[in-house]
């Protein structure tokens, strides 16, 4: 039987601020990339979510960013490596912290928005990325996009590589994420986000935005818990991959 992770950006809020709907996707998702504070995120969101996730037995994701929270990690940033190593490594151990009291551990690590979109390219800000991560623990498996530099250089320095695939976001010919400045970059029909879900999950493939069918081979799907109707539609797919005989567990 297929099966596939489900991963969701969690614990995106600060102090009375909240984006995410944690607990009810705790719910669905098997996988959680909390915000360590740097995009998103502040101590007593990440106890909290640590605390939710560790109840329900879903897997804790330190989601590593830029240091932005104005822009919500979502501006290019030129960081020099040195000090973007030390800056994932410091944000792996704040949420450390709080997983162990919960009961679990950290069990992966995934940049999170500019910082994910630039080490897809980017080999200097990949090795820094990889660099914070054997900083913190070189054990740690590292998510990111299939064929980016963060997963060669993470494989290279002995780190375990996991595949992911989104299903509410466009792709270009090339197998790599739309820019969201760019029309048609998210993909808002619910109905299309279950069906892509299902293919990439099934076939490892789904049909980019000029309308070629392209290989997306990945063991963890993401959902964004940020989107309008986030939880229902992470419970459509759900249902939708159970019923189609693709076991849903976490890669971790």
């Amino acid at each position: 039987m297929t099966s596939i992770d489900l991963n969701a950006d969690l614990g995106e809020g600060f102090g009375r601020w909240r984006l995410t709907d944690d607990e009810r996707l705790l719910s669905v998702v098997t996988s959680a990339n909390v915000a360590c504070g740097f995009h998103a995120g502040d101590a007593a969101t990440m106890r909290r979510v640590c605390e939710l996730a560790a109840e329900r037995g879903v897997r804790i994701g330190a989601q590593v960013s830029y240091r932005d929270l104005a822009g919500f990690g979502r501006r290019a940033m030129d960081v020099p490596p040195a000090e973007l190593a030390a800056e994932v490594a410091y944000q792996i151990g704040a949420l450390e912290v709080f997983a162990r009291a919960a009961g679990a551990r950290v069990a992966y690590v995934k940049p999170h928005g500019a910082l994910y979109n630039r080490v897809v390219r980017d080999e200097e800000q990949a090795a820094a990325v990889v660099d914070g991560v054997l900083l913190a623990d070189g054990t740690l498996p590292v998510l990111g996009l299939p064929g980016s530099r963060l997963l060669e250089l993470a494989a290279k320095a002995g780190l375990p590589v996991v595949t992911e695939a989104f299903a509410d976001r466009a792709y270009t010919d090339a197998g790599t994420l739309v820019p969201r400045s760019q029309e048609g970059a998210v993909v808002t029909d619910p109905d299309a986000v279950v069906e892509r879900s299902l293919s990439m999950a099934r076939s490892g493939e789904v049909v980019s935005l000029s309308g070629t069918r392209i290989e997306v081979r990945a063991r963890s799907l993401c959902l964004h818990g940020d989107t309008p109707g986030a939880v229902e539609l992470a419970r459509r797919v759900r249902e939708r991959l159970e019923a189609s005989r693709v076991r849903v567990e976490a890669f971790a």
